[in-house]
């Protein structure tokens, strides 16, 4: 995903500046098979127009995809000249608006939901979206600040799960981690220190059949101080290994893979 170069423009419904584009404004461009058949898929975005090799128009056909939006047909250098050489985009440049973002009333009433304090890579959040959708999360909730933005890098690691899985960004992540926990979602908070494990935290009396908010911090400091204090509770991932920290998004994958099975149950 990237933007026309050589222009400015506010960002659309409070969202934030995307970062590898600053200077830029005009549609944003999602960009690779699996990002641009999500996007032209989800109801919720807003499709202007597709710019697409013959090879690549001719593989959306085959996925019986077929867009009822202007198409401009394009050479693999013409591509390349409007993304980059380096972006993978497989042919398909897709210009779009940039998605609304879901409210608060909305993440009340979820059901699972998942918080990332301040986690700055967008390889790891594009792999923590794509595991959100493995695992039918609500959506992924992240501040403003310091955090992850809706970039070409991210979007291209997230494999299409940005238009499944809503990413929200929020003015204060620890504000709405209390207004979620007042309308009575369970936050739990990952910590390598944390109280108890994970798999006894789910079934606990006070957790079981209640909405949940899994709450993961940053790579390097972890949840900061006002997040953990708005955590109900700190649990960590027990490892019989040597190493006993993971990467955030395996992390993540983990926590959702024992908090799904754990409601299943």
């Amino acid at each position: 995903m990237t933007r026309p170069p050589h222009s400015r423009s506010r960002p659309q419904g409070g969202r934030p500046r995307r970062r590898e584009a600053a200077a830029d404004d005009g549609p944003l461009r999602l960009y690779g098979l699996h990002t641009v058949a999500a996007a032209l898929a989800n109801p919720r975005r807003t499709a202007h127009r597709l710019i697409a090799t013959p090879n690549a128009l001719a593989r959306l056909a085959e996925r019986d995809i077929h867009p009822d939006i202007p198409v401009t047909e394009a050479s693999v250098k013409e591509i390349n000249r409007m993304v980059g050489g380096d972006a993978v985009h497989q042919g398909l440049v897709l210009e779009v608006a940039p998605l609304q973002t879901m409210g608060l009333e909305e993440l009340a009433e979820t059901q699972l939901l998942l918080a990332l304090d301040q986690t700055t890579d967008p390889h790891n959040v594009g792999a923590i979206l794509r595991s959100a959708a493995a695992f039918a999360v609500d959506a992924v909730i992240v501040p403003r600040r310091h955090s992850a933005a809706e970039t070409a890098t991210l979007a291209k690691s997230a494999s299409g799960a940005l238009d499944i899985v809503p990413l929200v960004s929020v003015r204060n992540l620890s504000d709405t981690l209390d207004e979620l926990g007042k309308a009575g979602l369970v936050r739990i908070g990952l910590d390598s220190e944390g109280d108890e494990p994970l798999e006894d935290a789910l079934v606990a009396d006070d957790v079981v059949g209640r909405p949940l908010v899994v709450v993961l911090g940053s790579e390097g400091k972890g949840l900061r101080p006002r997040t953990r204090a708005t955590c109900d509770r700190l649990v960590r991932l027990d490892m019989p290994g040597e190493i006993k920290s993971l990467n955030v998004s395996n992390a993540a994958a983990l926590a959702l893979y024992a908090a799904t099975r754990s409601r299943q149950r």
